[in-house]
Parts: structure tokens; C-alpha cells; sequence
């Protein structure tokens, strides 16, 4: 509702606390009603719409839209309908929430969107720069409240005009408010800096660099949701696309865009994304490097082209009593013309049969005079130019290709391409030892038989995007970014040829075998090498001393990253030398589960299960490691139960996660497990929000050998 604010608060923040909490719970009473009504007028639309006579697509259409729009509302999670309030100096006052509430589409509305234009001040203005705001209201809703009227309970009002600035406890207690559930979103405590990444325009890429705890996925979910709000048609038209690293990643963050009011997005894997097949076979290690490896987009390139061949006779084409031919010389400059545009391959093949036919063509007309388009449909289905055409660019499958990259030259089970991993000129593209560690030890019968690995996946995606082009999105977020190897960032970068990026990353976090060292490189492979890239150095989320701690690996990393820093002062680290390493984990558990929130057990994969036993076996308490919300390792919930609070993780799965009080078990372990130890370490350390108990045996990597034991 725009109203004017009362002249006696502005003469005081609060004059009478209890007086406007009675004002602020009635309004959010009636914005209740307001929000129902909208329910209920989008759900007669439905039954009204059925009913409008209109062409079959139109109708189809508009049932969709309002369908869309009921299933919406339907499905909006539960909780408060506002977080803010803004009185100006025009004496408008506007409470800003998650979504717009209004009595009726014209009238004022009762709750702004906090992706209004409007409602930016909210985020930016302060007592340097009021931007016309007298007052900004923040309310203080109990923990996981569902929306209830009386789980107001409090209010901050900041009197920007008079330059009144200060930090909010509102605020900061919602951001260290403990961990149980899925990611919950930031629409209330987003930060100036974050709201100017939100807030970026739809055809601009970014690339956040952010270290833990600085809210950089927060800041890509809701920068999908702004776009969608302000850009609804030209996204929604061409598509949005989250990709996060994995399903328990997915699953964490799910509730985050619909708790936004967005719907009906695209959540997803790149695994998910290029799924052509089951994977059914395994990878070395050295073979997944070479076929992860820019090097192979140019082996499977030549490999597709080099089924091009130039004609090596005539065409002749019998059209009743019309001899047309065209001589070898003329279908070698087309074929060499189509190859030198390098389009789409089975574009290629389109092209080469049009030309040839408007040859003919030409040459026939001046025989016989004008030709219809009739004409041209029969000799494009011609015999005579059919085979021409498929022996001079024979259709092909990425299967089919790949399958003859992965087989010995010479292979007869495969077509005979000479070997696609020799290059003219420049001889071999990959190393002798290279292309052993790739190719197949025992071929199968065809390629139709083949088993793949997650690695061919992304070689037949590449394939597939040589031969078509894919569709793409309008956006693509793109989260853990700084894991993706080339040849998985250039599959991303083909569905996003016409559209924009908001990568999100952090160097230091880099735990695969071929993960990002420079922004600049990775975004070049992601076909963006323009993009703005951003840093976010200010954490939030991760109490200043366990940043500390995970801020002395940094220089053993390898990464150019600035070290974080951290606004909380709060948070505990405890590290603990014990001579069993699992009763430490125990004992550690057992004090954890004392206090309020989420608990993760995080160790080395030899490890969780000794661990998840002996938690099991600790006086009936148990340890969540059946399949949950959020995966195979552990459940969230917000149930009273100790064993909903539990979870005991690998630290390959512990990435995106967070915990109110982490427990890592032998960090010594967790280093030696894969090459880039360190790296996954450093990700290990910063699961924690609230509370970090180191627990070990083995000496500490030196770098925190010096930490504090308890």
C-alpha cells in the first residue's frame, strides 16, 4: 500500500514498539487476504479461460498461461509476505517482499517485489546517499516462521535522512541463523555490493570470483530471478539454465528461485545436459585428461571433416528427355566452397546438395526454360544426386566418429577415415602416449554397441554440436565453475551462443584434474572471454576464524585469489590431536549435537564408513547416510530428531554445502586421497558457519601446524 508515513515516527525510530508491531502484523493481515484473492481470481481465470472461444493455438496458449499462473501460486512456499519497508520523502511508504501483492492488477500495491526498480534503494541507499528514503524498516520474523501473522516480533528502523546508519542485528542474526534445511534465499539481507550483481542487465556476462561465504550462488539465483522479473519474455522465450555440479548440490539449492516466486527453471547437470547415453564404462586417469583436453575439439573437428571427400567424376542426371551434367571440376569448387564456410556439418551437406541442384537447374532452364519449384523438390530427391551427395558428405552420427577416433586406423568394423588424431599439416595433435591412453584396449563390434564414459559424453557432445548446433538458453548460470574442464565449458558455451553468462566460482575451491588457474582462460573456453569479472572478498556466512584458518592454505594453492575476510566476528575452531581418530570424531559429535543446528562429518571416502558405524552406535543416535533430500550421504530437516541434524559425507561431496558445526576427520587423509588434496581440503574447512572441530592423528599439512590444540 503507498501511503503517508505517520509524522510521529518521524520525530523518533519508535515511538512505541508495541504500537507498530500491532500496525505492521494488521498490514500483513491484510496483505494476506490481498494474496489470497489473487489465488482465487487466477484459479476462476483458468475455469473462464477453457470457456474463451479463440483458434485452437490461441487457445492453447492462453490455457497454458493461465495454468502456468496457477500452478504458481499454487505452489509458493509458506513463509512472511514482507522483510522491508522504505518511507520516502515524497511521503510514499512502500514494504517491500519476495513477491508483488496488490488488492487488484491497478491498484497500489500492498507489497513491492524486491526486483522492483523501487526497492533498490532498500539495498543501497544509506546515510551517505539516503536516495530520497526517510526511514528504512527492517522486520524480524521467528526462525522458520511459515508466515504467521504473530511471528513478527521485531523491528529496526534506520533514519537515513537524519543520518542514522548502522549495522543491523536483524540482519546479521538471519544470516547466522543455524543451517537446517536447503539454501534459503537472500532476498532480505542482500548486501550493495551483491545487489549490483543481482542487478546486472540481461545481456551481460559475469564471472564472480568469491571466496567462501560470500554469498556468490546466492547472488546467481537471484540475478536469475531478476532477469526473469524484468526481462519475462525475452528469458523465458529463449530459456534460463542453472547448472550446478551435482544432484545434492541441486537438491540443496531447489527451494531457492521458487521461495523468489520463479518457477518452472531448468535445475540441472551438465552431465544431465549431454546425456546421450548411460554411462557404462570408466576412465583412467590419464585418458580422462586427454579427452577432457582443449586439444580434442580439433581431433574430433578433423575427424568429422575428414569424412568429406571431392568428387572424382561427373554428375549426369536424365530429366525426361534433358542430359544434364555437371563436370567433377565444378563439384569439387562447390564441395571446397561449402568446407571453407565451415558451417554446421550436416549444414554443409544441405548446402552441397542446393548448390548442385541449382546448377542443374541453371543449366536445365536454359534448355527448357523456367522451372518450378516442383522440379526442384524431384532432383533434390534424385538417385543420381542422392549418391553424390552422400559420397561426397556422407551423413555420420557422433557415435560413429568418436568411435572411429577411440579404434585403431584401419579397423574394419569402422568407417575407414585414416587416422583422425594425424593433423596435415603439423603432424600428430596428441602425443604417442596420448593417443594409446585413449584409444579402446578392446573394441566394440559397431558403434552402436559401444559403452561410454562420462569423458566420451562430452566428446559426443562436441560432436553433436559440430554436426547441429544445439539449442541454446537466453542464460546460463553456471555454478562451480572453476571445476570444468574445456571440453565441458565448451559444451556450455554452444547453449549459450545467443545469450549471457553468470559464472560463479572460486579458484581455490578447484579440486578436479583439470580445473580453472586464470578467469581469463576458462572464460575464453566458455566463449565469453569478455566477460566482467568480479570479485567478492567479503564473507558473510563464514565466521572470521575459520576464514583465518582455511586462509593458510591459500599459498600452497597455487590460484591468484584474494584471501577472504569475514564480517563475523563469532564462530569457534577446535583442533584436536587424538590417538583414535574416530572416538575424537565421536566425542566431538556428541558436544556438537548439544548445541542448536546442523552437524556435517566430513572425511576421506576410506573413512565414512568406520565413522558412520560408530556414530550409529553411539547410544542410539545414528548418522543420516540413507538416501535424503539431498542425497545419498545424509538428510536435512527441521525436526527435532538428533538424527535428522546428522550427516556423514566424503569431502568429494561436501562442495556447496553447509553446516552450522563441521567436524573433519583427519585432514591428512583428505590430502593424500587425490592430487589436488589441498585444494579439497580448503573447501572442507569452509562447510562451517558456525562451529569447526579439526579432529587427527596424523600430522597437519604445514600450513596449520601451527593451529591452536585443544
Amino acid at each position: 500500500m503507498t501511503t503517508s508515513p505517520d509524522p510521529a515516527l518521524d520525530r523518533a525510530p519508535v515511538l512505541d514498539l508495541d504500537l507498530e508491531l500491532r500496525r505492521e502484523r494488521a498490514h500483513h493481515d491484510e496483505c494476506r487476504a490481498a494474496l489470497a484473492r489473487m489465488a482465487e481470481d487466477v484459479a476462476d481465470q483458468v475455469v473462464i479461460g477453457e470457456d474463451v472461444a479463440a483458434s485452437g493455438a490461441d487457445a492453447e496458449a492462453l490455457g497454458h498461461h493461465l495454468r502456468s499462473r496457477a500452478k504458481e501460486f499454487g505452489e509458493q512456499p509458506p513463509g512472511p509476505l514482507f522483510f522491508g519497508r522504505l518511507d520516502r520523502e515524497d511521503g510514499q511508504t512502500h514494504h517491500i517482499g519476495r513477491r508483488r501483492i496488490a488488492e487488484h492488477p491497478a491498484a497500489p500495491p500492498l507489497v513491492v517485489d524486491w526486483r522492483a526498480p523501487v526497492s533498490r534503494a532498500y539495498y543501497q541507499a544509506g546515510a551517505h546517499d539516503p536516495q530520497g528514503v526517510v526511514r528504512r524498516r527492517r522486520f524480524g520474523w521467528a526462525p522458520y516462521s511459515a508466515g504467521d501473522t504473530a511471528d513478527l516480533t521485531g523491528l529496526e528502523d534506520e533514519r537515513l535522512a537524519a543520518g542514522e546508519e548502522a549495522a543491523s542485528a536483524i540482519v546479521a542474526g538471519e544470516i547466522e541463523r543455524p543451517r537446517v534445511g536447503p539454501m534459503r534465499d537472500i532476498a532480505a539481507t542482500i548486501q550493495p555490493e551483491q545487489d549490483d550483481l543481482v542487478r546486472s542487465g540481461p545481456a551481460t556476462s559475469l564471472c564472480v570470483q568469491g571466496a567462501p561465504g560470500t554469498g556468490k550462488t546466492a547472488v546467481g539465483l537471484h540475478r536469475a530471478a531478476y532477469l526473469l522479473y524484468t526481462h519475462p519474455q525475452r528469458v523465458r522465450r529463449s530459456g534460463l539454465l542453472v547448472l550446478g555440479p551435482n544432484r545434492t548440490f541441486l537438491s540443496y539449492i531447489s527451494e531457492v528461485l521458487p521461495a523468489l516466486g520463479e518457477s518452472g527453471i531448468r535445475q540441472s547437470t551438465l552431465d544431465e545436459e549431454i546425456a546421450r547415453h548411460e554411462v557404462r564404462s570408466f576412465d583412467g586417469e590419464a585418458a580422462a585428461r586427454v579427452k577432457h583436453d582443449v586439444r580434442m575439439a580439433e581431433v574430433l573437428r578433423r575427424a568429422l571433416h575428414a569424412r568429406v571427400a571431392l568428387p572424382e567424376g561427373e554428375l549426369a542426371l536424365a530429366d525426361g528427355p534433358l542430359r544434364l551434367r555437371l563436370p567433377a571440376s565444378l563439384l569439387a569448387e562447390i564441395v571446397a566452397a561449402v568446407r571453407a564456410e565451415a558451417p554446421p556439418y550436416a549444414t554443409g551437406r544441405d548446402r552441397v546438395r542446393a548448390r548442385v541442384v541449382r546448377e542443374l537447374q541453371l543449366r536445365a532452364e536454359r534448355r527448357a526454360g523456367p522451372l518450378g519449384n516442383a522440379w526442384v523438390r524431384r532432383v533434390e530427391r534424385a538417385r543420381p544426386v542422392s549418391a553424390f551427395v552422400d559420397a561426397c558428405w556422407p551423413r555420420t552420427t557422433p557415435e560413429e566418429v568418436l568411435a572411429a577416433v577411440l579404434t585403431e586406423p584401419g579397423d574394419p568394423r569402422f568407417a575407414e577415415v585414416g587416422d583422425p588424431l594425424l593433423t596435415e599439416p603439423g603432424g600428430h595433435l596428441l602425443t604417442a602416449e596420448e593417443r594409446e591412453a585413449i584409444r579402446w584396449a578392446k573394441p566394440p563390434r559397431s558403434f552402436r554397441s559401444a559403452k561410454w564414459s562420462a569423458a566420451d559424453l562430452v566428446l559426443l557432445d562436441e560432436l553433436a554440436g559440430l554436426i547441429e548446433r544445439p539449442r541454446g538458453y537466453g542464460h546460463v548460470v553456471v555454478d562451480e565453475a572453476q571445476d570444468l574442464s574445456p571440453m565441458q565449458c565448451r559444451a556450455i558455451a554452444r547453449r549459450a551462443d545467443f545469450g549471457a553468462l553468470t559464472v560463479l566460482g572460486d579458484l581455490a575451491q578447484g579440486t578436479t584434474p583439470w580445473a580453472a588457474r586464470d578467469w581469463r582462460e576458462q572464460l575464453a573456453h566458455l566463449g565469453k572471454p569478455d566477460a566482467e569479472l568480479v570479485p567478492l572478498t567479503t564473507g558473510y556466512r563464514v565466521p572470521a576464524a575459520i576464514v583465518d584458518l582455511a586462509n593458510r592454505l591459500l599459498p600452497e594453492l597455487g590460484t591468484d585469489v584474494p584471501a577472504g575476510v569475514s564480517l563475523r566476528r563469532d564462530g569457534e575452531v577446535t583442533v584436536r590431536r587424538c590417538e583414535d581418530v574416530v572416538d575424537g570424531v565421536v566425542r566431538a559429535v556428541r558436544a556438537a549435537l548439544a548445541r542448536e543446528g546442523s552437524v556435517g562429518v566430513i572425511a576421506a571416502e576410506e573413512h565414512v564408513g568406520p565413522l558412520t558405524a560408530a556414530l550409529d552406535a553411539m547410544g542410539g543416535l545414528g548418522a543420516s547416510g540413507a538416501p535424503g533430500a539431498f542425497g545419498a550421504f545424509g538428510a536435512f530437516g527441521q525436526g527435532d530428531g538428533e538424527r535428522e541434524r546428522l550427516t556423514v559425507l566424503p569431502a568429494t561431496a561436501a562442495k556447496g554445502l553447509e553446516y552450522d558445526h563441521v567436524v573433519v576427520a583427519e585432514p591428512a587423509a583428505i590430502v593424500a586421497a587425490e592430487p589436488r588434496g589441498l585444494h579439497r581440503l580448503y573447501v572442507v574447512l569452509t562447510r562451517a558457519v558456525s562451529r569447526l572441530d579439526v579432529v587427527h592423528a596424523a600430522p597437519l599439512p604445514a600450513c596449520l601446524a601451527t593451529a591452536q590444540i585443544a
